[in-house]
């Protein structure tokens, strides 16, 4: 089975169970601020924006659904309660749909002139970086894909580790100068590696030292510039890793990595273990960066491509 193929029962099923906390608290929630209530009134509306910004949609995001349901409420001039699951389905759909958070169905690699298509991973220390990497090189090397990873979190030492580890576990090359090496220079050779191999993807892990941001930027900056000497354009895929349980602190770290570096598609990790899942809509919308993966369960193929529907669809399955 194809890990970027057409949504299938398996990914539904455990994309479902990824969400099961979530789902959980946020309908518990909406059941007992309905109980008694025929229609939605102010009080409804007010208790649903209070369960909206409890699980992590952001406080911009819950203003922005509560005032599609008001208008909703006005043109037709009367909302029943049960119908308010599907109505906020609907506004939660056409919101991603507004924030061209795509749905990708297969991905495919963009045409790179033959040459390596190169993702730079960014993201704090703690958050699923180096799994998530190590996730995706199993599943780009299962498509048939050659992948070579680059050691460039050279600041832990536990971090080179770590990719190491992933490298063998997948049976992938990995490119590394240990603990204190110049990144860019990691960076530079896992490229050039890459290029002389004939590889499909380079995967490169960087530091996310956000308490000094512009160290960081410089580094960032550095990397990016070598990589371009390498390979023009590189890197083609910015991912940015957030830990989807820290719920407002992942936009935080967004916002922050978006100020040092530019980020073209996010990782929302660990759903699985977190109520927080509606921090997805809110980064969605706040953040207008597409979400591309999201990290469901600890298994190897509990890396899901985000895909808009699927994911409202299971948010709102019973």
């Amino acid at each position: 089975m194809a890990f970027f193929g057409l949504f299938s029962k398996e990914k539904k099923e455990t994309l479902n169970k990824g969400l099961e906390k979530t789902k959980q608290s946020f309908f518990s929630k909406i059941a007992r601020t309905i109980v008694g209530k025929s229609t939605v009134d102010d009080e409804v509306l007010d208790n649903l924006e209070e369960i909206l910004i409890t699980s992590d949609v952001g406080v911009e995001t819950t203003l922005k659904v509560i005032e599609r349901i008001e208008a909703r409420i006005a043109r037709d001039k009367y909302l029943n309660t049960s119908e308010l699951n599907r109505v906020l389905k609907e506004e939660i759909s056409l919101l991603l749909e507004e924030n061209n958070t795509h749905n990708p169905g297969e991905f495919k690699f963009p045409d790179t002139n033959g040459l390596p298509y190169v993702i730079m991973v960014v993201g704090v220390n703690g958050v699923g970086k180096t799994t998530t990497i190590g996730k995706l090189a199993h599943h780009f090397k299962t498509e048939g894909k050659k992948v070579v990873l680059g050691a460039a979190d050279t600041f832990r030492a536990a971090a080179v580790d770590q990719l190491i580890i992933w490298a063998d576990r997948v049976g992938v090359p990995i490119v590394q100068q240990g603990m204190g090496a110049d990144p860019a220079s990691v960076a530079f050779d896992a490229l050039s590696s890459a290029k002389a191999q004939g590889a499909d993807v380079v995967i490169i892990d960087t530091a996310g030292r956000l308490h000094n941001k512009v160290n960081l930027m410089n580094e960032l900056s550095k990397i990016r510039r070598v990589m371009d000497k390498i390979i023009p354009d590189a890197p083609h895929e910015v991912l940015l890793v957030l830990d989807g349980s820290t719920g407002q602190n992942a936009f935080e770290q967004a916002k922050q990595f978006s100020l040092a570096t530019d980020i073209t598609a996010l990782a929302v990790t660990k759903l699985d273990g977190t109520a927080k899942g509606g921090v997805v809509i809110g980064i969605s919308d706040q953040m207008k960066i597409p979400v591309k993966y999201i990290g469901v369960g600890e298994g190897m193929n509990d890396l899901q491509l985000f895909h808009r529907e699927e994911f409202v669809d299971s948010l709102f399955s019973e």
